[in-house]
């Protein structure tokens, strides 16, 4: 299926027919390393061949990689290229990166005391250590759990207690968050700072790294395939954060195909992915997506999104693949790109929630490039996408990916017909896909509800046409019935950005008296309307989607508002905006 000699009698129908044709339709042809056994990844990936028993990304992986650029005569990009954009930069061969790793694990397992299932929480912002650290923390068999720069002490207190993780490592800006709630958090026994300052009571990550300078000797622990190897806190859309429990296998193994395939990564390209570091993309684009597939992965420290910094560092930069959230696109195309002359970018990815169909068609017009999409969740990582090689449908999160077999199915657990709405749902036959989450970690209740008969239920509506391209409608609680009418927010929120007043909106639910709930719309305008006389402008704005999409998806109610609420990792939070509008806070 992936490779074009690959041997008819391999093309076992072990996931769905569906992404079979998906994969054939890609006409994608690639040499693969021996040493690495690319090939048996890939079918793993595919479960056509078992997990195997052990497996650690660290040394299964990253450490053969260091082992290839040794055998090669000719240079070869970095592993990591770091910048922070005022002349600072890092770059580090896979062999660096072992070594490097190697003595921040002897850091972990000596003077932080950590030992191999021992839990440790990573907040830091897009800086090397937090590479080095999730490196570190596969070698010595800790769990790891990220979380972002935001996080406030009430966030923080909330994860520790949550995760009983016995360390937490962060920067001087959150360490008094940290400190006013350590005293709450029983099993924390080692605070880590990454600072050239040092503080009371944490022990200091640089001084640590220079005192096992001379000790880079350090052997990576045998992991099994089903070990813990990191958690994440959901994004917390519909309720307080979960925590999903990842395995070497489901991470390390699960995002070989997602790496090869959807960000279409190999050893020459150089892959920017923009995510936070307490996101999950951040994993995939930064770590097991590309490293799998021996890519250069090129970070900049920018500490907020500057539109025209990352324009031009396009333009300086060799980055080949561009990965980012909706957002960001919808920033860049506020700009005249034809300005910017990106000379070796040729991919583009996006993920989180979808990219309305206007920007990614303002993007291909001055681009020339198409924003391949991907759809996802924490907790069994990329559902389906649309993938190099495939037709493209503006609007559609694309198809099925391996393993999974994906339908729409309806409350009784019946898989529905194309073009119908109802649940997006994985189907599950004898055991679970090998790329799922392990659990809810101390929730099996959570855990057990998300089955429903022989599927996985994402808790996302959507439908899917005859060609298998998935449409998302919103999470199921998301959608709004009015007038017996179901309506998606993103498909409203989709006609309202084609107009050039909006630069983003939020669609939710409101009170009616009559029809018990109508659309609402929070409208978010661009600099040169906001002048404008703005109750004329909220009845253009319902014209216009009227004529965009059917009339009775309407906004019937529109309120400008200078920037959206979102969650940490940027989606919008329209569970925060709907209970507003039903007095529920």
């Amino acid at each position: 299926l992936f490779a074009c000699n690959m041997p008819k009698t391999l093309r076992r129908c072990v996931h769905s027919f569906k992404a079979i044709l998906w994969l054939d339709s890609m006409g994608v042809c690639r040499k693969t390393f021996a040493p690495l056994n690319l090939s048996d990844y890939e079918a793993i990936g595919r479960c056509e061949q078992e997990v195997p028993e052990y497996f650690n990304f660290a040394g299964d992986v990253l450490d053969k990689w260091s082992q290839i650029e040794k055998e090669r005569k000719e240079p070869s990009n970095p592993a990591l290229w770091w910048i922070n954009g005022k002349g600072g930069e890092r770059k580090w061969s896979f062999e660096e990166l072992g070594f490097e790793s190697r003595k921040v694990a002897n850091v972990l397992s000596g003077p932080c005391g950590l030992q191999r299932g021992d839990r440790i929480i990573v907040i830091l912002p897009r800086i090397p250590e937090w590479w080095l650290l999730n490196t570190a923390c596969m070698r010595t068999g800790v769990v790891f759990i990220p979380g972002t720069t935001q996080l406030t002490a009430k966030d923080i207190c909330y994860r520790l207690l949550a995760s009983k993780a016995k360390c937490i490592v962060t920067i001087d800006e959150l360490a008094p968050a940290v400190d006013s709630v350590a005293s709450k958090c029983q099993f924390l026994k080692t605070k880590l700072i990454v600072s050239e300052s040092r503080r009371a009571e944490w022990l200091n990550f640089s001084d640590l790294f220079k005192c096992v300078a001379a000790s880079a000797v350090h052997n990576c622990v045998k992991t099994r395939s089903q070990d813990p190897m990191t958690i994440y806190f959901t994004s917390g859309t519909t309720g307080f954060p979960k925590m999903v429990e990842h395995s070497y296998g489901s991470f390390g193994l699960g995002f070989f195909i997602c790496g090869r395939y959807w960000m279409n990564l190999t050893p020459s390209d150089i892959v920017w992915n923009m995510s936070d570091t307490g996101w999950i993309k951040a994993a995939i684009g930064n770590v097991f997506g590309p490293w799998f597939q021996g890519t250069c992965v090129f970070v900049h420290a920018m500490p907020q999104f500057d539109p025209k910094v990352i324009l031009n560092t396009l333009c300086r930069y060799p980055v080949t693949t561009l990965c980012s959230a909706p957002t960001l696109y919808r920033m860049l195309v506020q700009h005249d790109l034809t300005r910017y002359a990106f000379k070796t970018l040729k991919h583009c990815l996006s993920g989180g929630e979808p990219v309305n169909p206007e920007v990614m068609e303002q993007w291909k017009s001055q681009t020339g490039l198409n924003i391949y999409e991907a759809y996802g969740q924490t907790e069994v990582g990329m559902i389906c996408g649309n993938m190099k090689g495939m037709k493209i449908k503006p609007g559609s999160l694309g198809k099925a990916a391996p393993p999974y077999d994906v339908q729409i199915i309806d409350e009784k657990g019946s898989v529905l017909p194309p073009g119908k709405e109802g649940d997006i749902a994985i189907k599950i036959d004898a055991k679970r896909p090998f790329t799922f989450f392990t659990r809810y970690v101390d929730d099996p209740v959570k855990t057990a509800s998300t089955i429903r008969g022989n599927f996985y239920i994402t808790g996302d509506r959507g439908s899917m046409d005859e060609d298998g391209y998935i449409w998302f409608m919103g999470r199921s609680d998301d959608v709004i019935i009015s007038s017996g009418y179901r309506i998606g927010p993103f498909e409203v929120e989709s006609a309202l950005i084609e107009h050039p007043a909006v630069v983003e909106s939020a669609v939710v639910s409101s009170p009616d008296p009559i029809r018990g709930e109508v659309v609402k719309a929070f409208v978010v305008l661009s600099p040169s309307f906001k002048t404008q006389d703005l109750k004329k402008l909220a009845c253009e704005l319902q014209d216009h989607v009227k004529k965009v999409t059917a009339p009775y998806k309407y906004p019937r109610k529109i309120e400008f508002v200078e920037q959206l609420p979102k969650t940490i990792t940027g989606k919008i939070r329209r569970s925060e905006l709907r209970n507003k509008e039903w007095g529920q806070i």
